[in-house]
């Protein structure tokens, strides 16, 4: 079960994952580090974003390549840690540990490069 419980609905939520930017969304971080797109210190340098030109790439590769299901479920947690046991699900990295797919290195060296070069504006 995940540590926090969205204060958003499920609307929003995926909606800021097709429109936001990596600094808000894990999954436009991992798919835009998967994609080879250079991840940016930006504003303050606090925040990473993939730069206007890198988030727009990676709107429309999402556009044109990410769907986005659900069912309704009264336990969602069960049905969630029951398909990550049993399925190869290589972006959850949420009780996903034996997946070989390393997203957090992937993403952990994205960062650093990051941080070795200037804040972008």
């Amino acid at each position: 079960m995940a540590n926090r419980t969205s204060t958003q609905n499920l609307r929003k939520r995926v909606r800021y994952h097709y429109r936001g930017n990596a600094a808000g969304s894990t999954l436009r971080l991992t798919l835009g580090c998967l994609l080879g797109l250079e991840l940016r210190r930006v504003g303050s340098g606090k925040r990473m974003t993939f730069g206007k030109a890198g988030e727009a790439t990676l709107s429309q590769w999402m556009a044109d390549n990410a769907r986005v299901c659900w069912i309704e479920q009264n336990e969602p947690w069960d049905l969630e840690s029951q398909l990550i046991s049993r399925l190869d699900l290589p972006l959850n990295l949420d009780q996903n540990r034996h997946n070989a797919f390393r997203l957090k290195e992937l993403r952990a060296q994205a960062r650093q490069r990051a941080r070795e070069l200037p804040i972008s504006s």
